[in-house]
């Protein structure tokens, strides 16, 4: 169901659908992306019929990822014990206020890899979130459960966050819209931050014209002047298949690099993954630190591990990281001086299996998010089909998220 669908219902005939979906639509294991209790019927109702009419997202149900604070609801951030270190919530997160003041309808929250620290939406706590339509595939992470929901056709909307990747990934593996905007926005300072200069809010939708439309009521966009400038960078090492598909879907979008752009930008990008884990990895650590000895035990040993890396780094090692990060950014500054956008691969495969979800596909999956987690930059992703019936993505970078490069990438994508 699109926004126009939900949005054709009445207040009980939303409320009953949306309930109906999510007992439905998902297995008893892939209900694990959605947490439990949702709202009852007459709660539904009540938010329904109260909704603020007359904007595009008025009575259009959303999820929203449990890093965000719902007044009156415990924000776990996938783990087992963050209300006991942090203050139950007194007011809803700003992202949640401006949804609710566009008349977008909450209808719960969803699971995650713990605290957004992975991108696979494992969760030795709560379960993996798999992929709605391939079970035993992960739905991608760590917006795991939000990409879930819309995948499944639960609701046409829900909010994640993205760092490293976490709303790229899964929305490729899941054939879905995204939308990564800029760290240090309003909307993402109040949710509980994994490495704050990369963290960003952002979103999933099923269709473009949904994605166009929630750009246009949360976002605003640019005029469209004139056709806009960019090209594709192919990346080695993907999967033939999806190599194939993507060179094919980012035709319609922008030539492949030029000789001397390929070059440039692949040796500005080689040291980002490594910068993007250091980086990451001391943020996140300043972030734990006041508890993570504590809490050691209750910890997903494999984000314990990545939490406790830091004690490794040299302060070589770090200066390196801070190093690059500068040479990644002004790679990008130099490459907006003449062009409007960069397209890459947003995965080098389909979704991945659990046997799959090692460190070695960790970090080839970040080899091709980092670049523009280093540069801080807004991403539109664009779903890519597979002949298997499998997905991969597109990454479209822009250096503004009121890019008019988003609905024009949209409407040819």
């Amino acid at each position: 169901m699109t926004f126009r669908d939900w949005q054709s219902l009445s207040p009980p005939a939303a409320a009953r659908e949306l309930l109906h979906r999510t007992r439905t639509l998902l297995s008893p294991t892939q209900r694990r992306a959605v947490i439990a209790p949702l709202p009852t019927e007459s709660e539904l109702i009540e938010r329904f019929a109260t909704a603020p009419a007359g904007s595009p997202l008025a009575g259009v149900p959303f999820f929203i990822k449990d890093l965000f604070d719902v007044a009156g609801s415990p924000t776990f951030a996938g783990s087992t014990f963050l209300p006991d270190v942090r203050p139950a919530p007194a007011h809803d997160s700003a992202i949640v206020t401006a949804l609710d003041t566009a008349g977008a309808v909450l209808a719960g929250k969803t699971h995650l890899h713990e605290f957004a620290y992975g991108i696979t939406g494992e969760n030795p706590h709560y379960g993996d979130v798999e992929h709605p339509r391939f079970p035993g595939r992960t739905s991608g992470g760590s917006s795991s459960g939000s990409a879930a929901a819309v995948a499944a056709g639960i609701v046409p909307l829900a909010i994640g966050t993205d760092t490293g990747g976490s709303i790229r990934v899964p929305a490729a593996f899941c054939g879905l819209y995204g939308f990564r905007g800029a760290p240090r926005h309003a909307w993402i300072a109040d949710a509980f931050p994994l490495a704050p200069s990369f963290d960003t809010a952002g979103w999933f939708t099923a269709t473009a014209a949904d994605m166009v439309t929630t750009l246009s009521a949360l976002v605003g966009l640019g005029p469209h002047r004139r056709e806009p400038h960019g090209c594709y960078l192919e990346i080695p090492g993907l999967d033939p298949e999806v190599a194939t598909a993507c060179r094919t879907a980012a035709a319609r979008l922008a030539p492949p690099a030029d000789t001397a752009t390929r070059t440039e930008l692949l040796r500005r990008f080689a040291g980002a993954l490594d910068a993007y884990n250091t980086i990451a990895a001391v943020e996140a650590w300043a972030v734990h630190e006041p508890w993570a000895e504590r809490f050691r035990a209750r910890y997903d040993p494999a984000v314990w591990t990545r939490l406790n890396r830091v004690h490794e780094f040299t302060p070589a090692q770090v200066a390196a990281a801070d190093a690059m990060l500068i040479v990644v950014r002004l790679a990008w500054t130099s490459y907006f001086l003449t062009f409007d956008f960069l397209v890459l691969p947003a995965v080098h495969r389909p979704a991945l299996t659990k046997a799959d979800c090692t460190l070695p596909q960790r970090n080839r999956l970040l080899s091709l998010t980092a670049p523009a987690s280093l540069g801080g930059l807004p991403v539109l992703t664009l779903p890519v089909p597979l002949a298997s019936g499998l997905s991969a993505g597109l990454q479209i970078v822009v250096n503004h998220p009121q890019s008019p490069v988003l609905p024009w990438a949209l409407a040819r994508g």
